[in-house]
């Protein structure tokens, strides 16, 4: 499969500031009347944290976004080339954002040094073509404040935090503490999976705490969704950019303030991707259940069943659409070739590759 990004247009340009990138990305999407409904929630940022404004942080998450998944060479170490060529391949895709996780950048089998390395690489190689969302490492507050640091003097606009839980230790007051320590240093965007564990009383009761304490919490990543995901929308999109995962997801969720989604597509087929939000943008909603169905179900159910499991899956689909390699390190698996030839088959079959 060939890179489908289209690579033209002055969003790539070099020379240009990456608020003018922004600016001119968010008018190509084409995001219309999304982006000025959303433009119209003018909350003033932190002083001195991020190059973006609050509203530019929540342009830069409108539509389909991709999360960095880090490549491995077959002898387990980590693959930078690759790296570098999956941020070309995303931003040809006209990504505005480019986020990193603790799941989907495998930060369960980096050291704390490698997601160093690995965050500073994707800020030099972006060069300012797009927003960056790096992420931490479940560490305790002072870690994650001395992380943040780091990030942002190296170029990083957005930290996703994901606090360390073990055995409920926290409360949901503590909870908001630690994201507000972390949001003075740097605009933060909370991840809900932690919350998943306790209750929805408890996510929510610990979200309501959070919008007393900080004003430079900017974003919320949903992992929960459902009515979780509903009552999250309701309570923070006035404020925050909330962001879901999987275009069936925000089908739902869009209707309570989300304005953004984790779209594996954008990341090896993206003109999937951008068929999906014309037709959220048009209001097309026959069309985008219908690319729900013919696409995303059906490639979803086919690698969550793989040996190794989704990631395992997407990793092999990188490297058919020849972006990098499929390996991961162990203990956990690749899939090997009699299994890359039928998955192969597979999105040959839903006209993927």
């Amino acid at each position: 499969m060939q890179n489908r990004g289209d690579t033209g247009g002055r969003w790539h340009d070099p020379n240009l500031s990456r608020r003018d990138a922004l600016k001119l990305a968010v008018a190509a999407g084409g995001v219309g009347a999304l982006a000025k409904d959303q433009a119209q929630i003018q909350v003033p940022r932190t002083k001195g944290s991020s190059a973006l404004s609050r509203v530019e942080i929540r342009e830069a998450l409108i539509g389909p976004i991709p999360t960095i998944s880090v490549p491995f060479h077959r002898d387990g170490n980590i693959d930078f080339d690759g790296l570098r060529n999956y941020v070309d391949f995303v931003l040809a895709a006209r990504a505005r954002s480019l986020v990193l996780t603790y799941g989907d950048s495998l930060y369960s089998i980096l050291t704390d040094q490698e997601v160093s390395e690995v965050t500073k690489a994707v800020v030099e190689h972006t060069a300012g073509r797009a927003m960056i969302v790096a992420a931490d490492r479940t560490w305790w507050t002072g870690k994650t404040i001395e992380f943040a640091n780091y990030v942002r003097g190296i170029g990083v606009d957005v930290l996703m935090v994901l606090p360390p839980n073990w055995a409920a230790s926290c409360t949901a007051e503590t909870l908001a503490e630690h994201y507000a320590a972390v949001a003075r240093k740097i605009p933060v965007m909370v991840v809900t999976n932690v919350f998943i564990p306790r209750s929805i009383e408890f996510g929510l009761k610990t979200l309501t705490i959070l919008k007393g304490l900080s004003d430079n919490v900017v974003a919320v990543k949903d992992d929960w969704m459902g009515p979780f995901g509903r009552r999250l929308g309701l309570l923070v999109s006035d404020e925050w950019a909330a962001v879901s995962v999987m275009k069936e997801n925000y089908l739902d969720a869009l209707h309570y303030g989300f304005v953004g989604y984790l779209s594996n597509f954008l990341e090896f087929r993206p003109e999937v991707a951008h068929r999906y939000w014309s037709a959220i943008k048009s209001q097309d909603w026959s069309t985008a259940v219908e690319m729900i169905r013919k696409y995303e179900i059906p490639f979803s159910d086919c690698i969550s069943k793989l040996p190794g499991g989704a990631d395992a899956g997407m990793h092999a689909a990188f490297e058919l659409a020849g972006i990098y390699k499929r390996w991961r390190r162990k203990p956990y698996y690749s899939l090997n070739d009699q299994e890359m030839e039928a998955l192969a088959d597979f999105l040959k079959k839903l006209t993927l590759l």
